[in-house]
């Protein structure tokens, strides 16, 4: 299935949803998305795998990064798409509406129609983001072309709710174990319960209070928290051992490194083990051109409350933001769905600020901080 660049944003929109894309399956997509992309003349276009990159090359003084990635989880009878007007808004409903074919459609949408912008822009379409990081097709182009992701700004066309949210959390998984002896539990005494020793732990995340820390201007709210715990064999066996997995996020403060001092702080004397680490992204609002962002897009920013791409631009030094149309909240959910007017709201910022030094002018339809549509 071939896709219009001309088309409306709306029916653009609903051809790249019903090309199916689950993780793993992108190249039908990803091919629909090369050849759509070099019928434009103004774009340089590259592809590795079922990752797609095209860039201008106007020698501006600027150079930014607009990131979206094409596969889904899987489907779950909810495609082909469906336009449904619910409580007077238009919404599409389907597969990947939400995360994040909306933001891919708008992306499409301006690398098409921007041939000259006051910015140089690339834009990435990428791979295997809903699945183990090891595969993850942005960490791939970084690897073997570190030349595409070069930027001086980034977004990530994650669903906001079409509002700016800075940075990410970053997050840590880790493991205590604890160690008993075994023993029938008709003579427990012989034996030494390993859940009962559990409860130090519990204790100390019971007694660690949720911390509210500001970076540059937003607020992050971090947590710490048990996921997971497991133990015992039998119905009569006293525990020799029980697991517990804790979960902390952690604010763009810290380096992956510090967190982890942190935790070890918090259960000095346990022996943990780390499953997962993955670093926070500072928000870089500080920067001129999230300045010009801002100005542009119009609200104002929150942060970003879970972990993004946005951090592997964060490593790169790349400061990044997350902008792009749906509610988070409804990502991966069966009935996920996209406001159709959350399409034009981010194409009109982004069009605002790819084409003009000045901004304020004119301003459509904008989210606020609250998620009200203003005029």
């Amino acid at each position: 299935m071939g896709l219009d660049l001309t088309a409306d944003l709306l029916s653009l929109f609903r051809s790249i949803v019903d090309i199916e894309s689950v993780s793993g399956n992108e190249t039908a997509l990803a091919d629909a998305v090369e050849s759509a992309l070099r019928s434009s003349q103004h774009l340089d276009v590259q592809r590795d795998g079922d990752a797609v990159m095209a860039r201008t090359q106007l020698a501006r003084a600027e150079r930014v990064l607009i990131a979206g990635h094409l596969d889904t989880v899987p489907v779950a009878g909810n495609l082909p798409s469906e336009l449904r007007t619910v409580d007077d808004e238009d919404r599409l409903y389907g597969r990947g509406t939400c995360d994040m074919k909306g933001g891919v459609a708008v992306q499409l949408a301006l690398a098409a129609s921007i041939c000259e912008p006051v910015r140089d822009v690339t834009w990435i379409f990428y791979d295997h983001e809903e699945v183990d990081a090891s595969l993850n097709g942005l960490g791939r182009l970084a690897k073997n072309h570190p030349d595409w992701l070069t930027a001086d700004f980034a977004v990530l066309m994650e669903p906001t709710g079409a509002r700016v949210e800075g940075g990410c959390q970053g997050t840590t998984r880790f493991e205590i174990v604890t160690r008993g002896t075994a023993a029938h539990s008709a003579r427990a005494w012989l034996g030494h319960n390993a859940i009962h020793d559990v409860g130090d732990v519990l204790d100390r995340l019971n007694g660690w209070h949720d911390a509210e820390v500001e970076v540059e201007g937003l607020t992050y709210h971090e947590g710490m928290n048990a996921v997971r715990i497991s133990g015992g064999v039998a119905g009569n066996v006293i525990p020799d051992e029980c697991r517990i997995e804790i979960n902390y996020r952690f604010a763009p403060d810290k380096s992956p490194e510090q967190a982890l001092a942190h935790v070890q702080e918090v259960f000095d004397g346990y022996p943990m083990t780390v499953t997962d680490m993955s670093p926070a992204a500072r928000p870089g609002l500080d920067q001129p051109a999230a300045a010009a962002f801002l100005a542009a897009v119009g609200g104002s920013a929150l942060p970003k409350y879970g972990w993004t791409d946005v951090a592997r631009f964060s490593a790169l030094g790349i400061p990044a933001v997350n902008y792009g149309p749906a509610d988070p909240g409804k990502a991966h959910a069966d009935d996920e769905y996209c406001p159709v007017a959350d399409l034009e709201i981010c194409r009109n910022g982004l069009q605002r600020w790819l084409v003009s030094d000045t901004v304020g002018r004119d301003n459509p339809m904008q989210r606020d901080a609250t998620g009200d549509v203003n005029d």
